[in-house]
């Protein structure tokens, strides 16, 4: 069965198109002439032709059917020679014969549903396959490419566009990923080198030396008393009073002038110039010379590492991929600049007094500290080096890596769905086998029933259907008589002559219908008797008198009948017309319809030549004016009942217009007494008054509760009058209500 098709681009169907779903066994469509309904029987007569290439059709269970078609196309093609192709039946067939063919067309048909349930679950368990793959696509893409994609955009290149190629290479790797598992911050900090741009080499930091400063640190220079000779006659006195480093700054003023700096009397003798020369001797003056020179020395290389590492420090801060703590550097570098400083100023204490003893702060531990840091960047810088010497590797292992990771995450899911997949997988391959076994059962069997339809296959039983239906419905004047060209049938006059130019149109018209007919039960060969068939009718009752007309809304009828009850290889009918009469006998199912699904109803319109599409459902669109009248009789709680009285006196007059002019007398004589005869005239009272004028007092009161007794009084009248059953079938009642 077709189950959907669409219209697009073709005709006055447009761009947007209109789509047929929900399509049944039986579907009716109705529309006037130039609406699209001619353009839907010809794309269901060749699907494939090439104008159609925008229009589509999906079949039940992917199962296409042979689609017979009745259009104008149809009679220019089967009597543009006054001939029509054999049709093959069943001919002189024994009843055991028959019976035998039957039954194997019943075996098929039983092979025929079950590969359809086949086909059905099998279809059922690869959509649970699809919906499996695809949970755990939208899964891992959410939980996985979503949580690392800041981190490791890069390693998922090429599974980045959907879920579905994630999760592909997701399972790739599960299964040949072999990589070592590394924690995520290792990860992080690779990707964070090898990702992205592609690194350079980073030059070393310059590692500090500092032994020298902690050479002269340890000198005892800065311990050691600096003084004169002790054994100069003046060198008691200086010792006692503690005044060597005093006197020493006053020796550079004696040495031209016999004036005492201290008291600037003429005191200087030359005597007491040898003493005091004496006193600061050669060790003295090698003494103050060492101390001057190592702190000079001090002082020079402490600035010069503590220069050096400023540089670091403002080197490294600029550098965007600095390997070093700069934050600890900074705050040792500020440590050690401020003990620097402090021992400058010892040194500069013992330098003015030498006979001072001092102790320098050791700057070894803050050295190590700033060495270390550096020995770390530097470390770091040689394994960045390293993956830059050896990119490509490195890029390629850092990949593995990661994806190595988050399988490992992922692995209690993906040994779900494996299982999960395993086992559907396992069904669907089990499916696929019984199927293709019902296959080849329904292809043997099928082969059968040819073999035993060659030799019973006629054209002869359509000839004499044909016939039959002529005769029957009046057409006396021709009947259908073998060709003289085997498997062809020709029209013939009572005289005898071959009618091929004097057919009427609608006499053409009702031989081809039948003809079709014929074919939609039998087959153009005797291997096709037996097929499964679906019928586009399109308009079959063009150019028919209203005799014939009904006729063949008769035998449509009996089609869709059989349709509805699955007798029959016919197995769906679209059904299309212009003619609301025709529509309406086709349709009509009276009040106890058939066995089977009801049929499902369109509307086709065409406005600024556009073709659009109005489903209906199970209900009819297409009704009489007199049917219009009863649902509103029906439905008059859903209005407002003003127009109630007008239509009850349009059904009253129609329906016994055969009672004259006197009919409200006569309908009111049926009322057995007099109380329901003054009920009856009130009520054509009413309907009379209100018929042509808006009854305002009446809708303004309440208008429901006397329209609820008028209408009690109108079905009594059908009572009384024994057209109960009219009043019930309009109404819609199965059983007489009294």
């Amino acid at each position: 069965m077709i189950e959907v098709f669409e219209l697009k681009n073709i005709a006055t169907y447009d761009s947007e198109g209109v789509q047929i779903r929900d399509l049944k066994k039986v579907n009716l469509f109705y529309g006037a002439n130039g609406s699209g309904k001619t353009t839907i029987s010809n794309f269901l007569q060749n699907v494939a032709d090439e104008k159609f290439k925008n229009c589509s059709v999906q079949w039940k269970n992917a199962l296409p059917i042979k689609t017979l078609v009745y259009n104008k196309e149809f009679r220019e093609k089967n009597f543009g020679k006054g001939r029509l192709n054999g049709v093959f039946t069943l001919g002189q067939a024994t009843a055991d014969q028959k019976k035998v063919i039957e039954e194997k067309l019943a075996e098929l048909n039983q092979l025929r549903e079950d590969g359809v349930k086949k086909k059905e679950t099998l279809n059922s368990q690869a959509a649970k396959l699809v919906a499996l793959e695809k949970e755990l696509a939208n899964a891992a893409w959410r939980e996985l490419y979503k949580k690392y994609e800041d981190d490791f955009k890069e390693a998922f290149a090429g599974s980045m566009k959907s879920g579905e190629a994630f999760k592909t290479r997701l399972l790739q790797e599960f299964k040949e990923n072999k990589s070592e598992l590394i924690p995520i911050d290792e990860l992080r900090e690779k990707a964070n080198t090898i990702f992205g741009e592609r690194p350079e080499v980073i030059d070393n930091i310059t590692e500090i030396h500092f032994e020298r400063i902690i050479e002269i640190e340890k000198s005892p220079i800065w311990k050691k008393i600096i003084i004169g000779k002790a054994d100069v006659d003046i060198a008691r006195l200086i010792q006692k009073l503690n005044i060597s480093d005093w006197v020493n700054q006053g020796r550079a003023y004696i040495q031209d002038s016999n004036t005492c700096p201290f008291c600037q009397q003429q005191t200087i003798t030359d005597a007491f110039k040898e003493q005091i020369e004496a006193f600061f001797d050669q060790d003295y003056s090698n003494d103050i010379k060492l101390l001057k020179n190592l702190a000079q020395e001090y002082k020079t290389i402490t600035q010069n590492v503590i220069n050096e590492l400023n540089q670091i420090e403002s080197l490294q801060k600029n550098f965007k991929d600095s390997k070093m703590n700069i934050d600890k550097f900074s705050a040792y570098l500020r440590t050690l600049t401020s003990q620097v400083a402090g021992n400058n100023e010892l040194l500069s204490a013992k330098l003015k007094e030498p006979s001072r003893s001092i102790e320098l702060n050791s700057l070894r531990e803050q050295f190590e500290l700033l060495e270390q840091l550096i020995s770390q960047a530097n470390a770091e810088i040689q394994k960045h080096n390293t993956i830059v010497h050896n990119y490509g590797n490195e890029r390629s292992d850092l990949i593995k890596s990661i994806w190595r990771f988050i399988t490992e995450e992922y692995r209690a899911d993906i040994n779900k769905f494996q299982s999960e997949k395993s086992g559907l997988e396992s069904g669907i391959g089990a499916l696929e086998q019984q199927l293709e076994k019902k296959r080849i059962e329904y292809s043997t069997l099928e082969a059968t029933i040819r073999d035993l339809n060659k030799n019973i296959t006629s054209i002869q039983p359509t000839i004499d259907e044909i016939n039959r239906l002529l005769k029957s419905y009046g057409f006396l004047n021709f009947r259908i008589v073998p060709s003289t060209e085997e498997g062809f049938y020709q029209i013939q006059r009572e005289d005898g002559s071959i009618a091929e130019h004097t057919l009427s149109e609608g006499e053409i018209t009702f031989i081809t219908f039948l003809y079709y007919l014929q074919l939609a039960k039998g087959g153009l060969s005797k291997d096709t008797i037996s097929e499964d068939r679906i019928l586009v009718i399109d308009d079959p009752i063009s150019s028919l008198d209203s005799n014939v007309l009904f006729v063949v809304s008769t035998l449509v009828k009996e089609l869709i009948k059989d349709v509805k009850s699955g007798i029959g290889n016919i197995k769906q009918i679209l059904l299309l017309t212009h003619n609301v009469y025709f529509h309406k006998e086709v349709s009509y199912e009276g009040l106890r319809p058939g066995k089977g699904e009801k049929p499902n109803f369109w509307m086709l319109r065409k406005n600024n030549k556009k073709s659009t599409l109005h489903p209906y459902g199970e209900k009819n669109p297409i009704q009489s004016s007199y049917e219009l009248l009863w649902r509103e009789v029906k439905e008059w709680k859903n209005n407002s009942g003003v127009t109630i009285q007008n239509t009850l006196r349009r059904i009253v007059e129609h329906y016994f217009s055969i009672l004259g002019s006197k009919r409200d007398e006569i309908l009111i004589d049926k009322f057995p007494n007099p109380e329901e005869k003054d009920i009856c005239r009130s009520l054509l009272s009413w309907v009379n008054e209100g018929s042509h004028t808006l009854p305002d007092d009446l809708y303004v009161e309440a208008p429901h509760d006397v329209i609820s007794k008028y209408l009690d009084v109108f079905k009594r009248i059908f009572i009384h009058t024994n057209n109960v059953g009219h009043y019930n079938m309009m109404m819609g009642i199965e059983t007489e209500v009294e």
